[in-house]
């Protein structure tokens, strides 16, 4: 049964900002159309894991919906690997059923812990958007329910359909999904690691490793500026095929079971790690059969790992840039953040390719996108991202607003030229702070 509104505090994954709500949990799909007409009073937002870093998962003072409590998988067809669930239900969840009968999902984030709706709702990414595009891809149709119409099925086509993937919750609520799933011939890929010494090398790594990998992803050294300016370990990797469909085990690791104080993330300790990180990961075999868990998800390994940046919380900044300036723009966004001293123990660079959901607000374009953490230092932290900024929005990027925290209102609009689409669209009742901040 739907619990009742219960006034809670709130934060996403970032931790900067924690600010009450009214929030209700619906149990079961019935229990749904009464908590959204109760937007009609009280401006809504529908959330699930609340694992975005900023505020588009915030609606400060007003209603949330959590939607963890609707987690059913209500058709999967094993044969042709059709899938419908829930919106609350996680990819930690779909997996252990999907994996073992041979199916995974087309494109996956960086942690396993999210809902299906709100994967569509961010239209996330993965490290094979070259070959098979964003989440939104292979969504087949989708429920959504609003509070100025009935619920209704959306299909690819429909422009609201289009403005609902990566729409961040703001078109309505997802009440459940139906996807194509895609074969796998085991649980484990035969993944390579390449050290490079510089940003030219990456790019040119990248460029040799389109065609024959599906999976492709780097970490980079942002500490280290010199002749180590840019320096990383790329991962390229395919499927193995050797029948072996293991899913993962449990709900993650060990715990972080307390904030770390002030400063523990520094200059110093930023850099030693990324030095220390950078000569174990050229140790051992180049190539290993490695489980898709550890591969694609390294963080879930150490549950509430946030906290390590602590109790100030942290800002994530990623920004892509078209394929076009890539190279030099990387260059100089790199050499800001090693002079800065700020940056974070594992900074991601890959590529992204030219298929696109057509979600009006997904953040994918072709190009490269660069993605690291930023302990939140207050004032220090803002000027560095806004120097950041100038560098992406002369470049013709952008930033991706499930990891923004403080993104300018005519940034985000630059970067995101159907917006007013979008606009038009939106549920006239559903609302966020990001919203809120970046729109008038």
């Amino acid at each position: 049964m739907t619990r009742a509104r219960t006034r809670l505090d709130y934060t996403s994954w970032g931790r900067v900002v924690r600010v009450p709500h009214e929030v209700v949990i619906p149990g079961f799909l019935d229990e749904l159309p009464a908590c959204v007409h109760a937007g009609q009073k009280t401006p809504l937002l529908a959330v699930g894991m609340r694992r975005s870093y900023g505020d588009s998962v915030i609606n400060n003072g007003n209603l949330l919906i959590d939607m963890t409590g609707l987690d059913r998988l209500m058709a999967f067809d094993d044969t042709t690997g059709v899938l419908r669930c829930e919106a609350g239900a996680t990819i930690d969840e779909i997996l252990q059923v999907t994996v073992p009968r041979g199916w995974f999902l087309p494109t996956t984030p960086g942690t396993r812990f999210v809902t299906l709706g709100g994967a569509v709702a961010n239209d996330v990414h993965g490290k094979n958007h070259h070959r098979v595009g964003s989440m939104g891809c292979s969504v087949r149709s989708l429920t959504l329910l609003r509070t100025d119409t009935g619920p209704q099925r959306l299909y690819p086509g429909d422009p609201l359909f289009h403005a609902t993937i990566g729409g961040l919750g703001l078109t309505g609520v997802i009440a459940d999904v139906e996807l194509a799933l895609t074969p796998i011939g085991s649980a484990f890929l035969d993944v390579e690691r390449i050290p490079y010494g510089n940003i030219g090398e990456f790019f040119s790594i990248a460029r040799e490793s389109t065609d024959g990998f599906e999976h492709t992803v780097s970490w980079i050294d942002c500490a280290n500026g010199g002749h180590a300016l840019g320096r990383g370990i790329f991962q390229r990797a395919n499927w193995c095929h050797d029948g072996v469909l293991e899913p993962h085990r449990g709900k993650g690791g060990l715990a972080m079971p307390f904030d770390l104080p002030a400063r523990t993330l520094n200059s110093t300790t930023i850099r030693l790690f990324n030095t220390l990180y950078n000569r174990l990961q050229q140790c051992g075999p180049h190539i290993q059969r490695t489980h898709y868990a550890p591969f694609f998800y390294p963080l879930d390994s150490i549950r509430n790992w946030n906290r390590m940046y602590g109790a100030t919380g942290l800002y994530q900044y990623q920004c892509v840039i078209p394929m076009a300036s890539a190279r030099h723009v990387v260059e100089d966004l790199v050499r800001v953040i090693a002079a800065s001293g700020a940056g974070s123990f594992l900074a991601v660079l890959k590529t992204f390719g030219s298929l696109s959901a057509g979600g009006y607000l997904s953040f994918p374009m072709e190009g490269a996108t660069l993605a690291l953490d930023f302990a939140n230092r207050g004032a220090e932290t803002l000027h560095l991202m806004a120097r950041l900024d100038q560098i992406v929005a002369e470049a013709g990027g952008r930033l991706y607003a499930a990891k923004d925290g403080r993104m300018p209102a005519p940034m985000f609009q630059s970067g995101y030229p159907d917006w007013t689409r979008m606009q038009e669209l939106k549920d006239p009742a559903t609302s966020s702070d990001f919203w809120r901040r970046v729109s008038y």
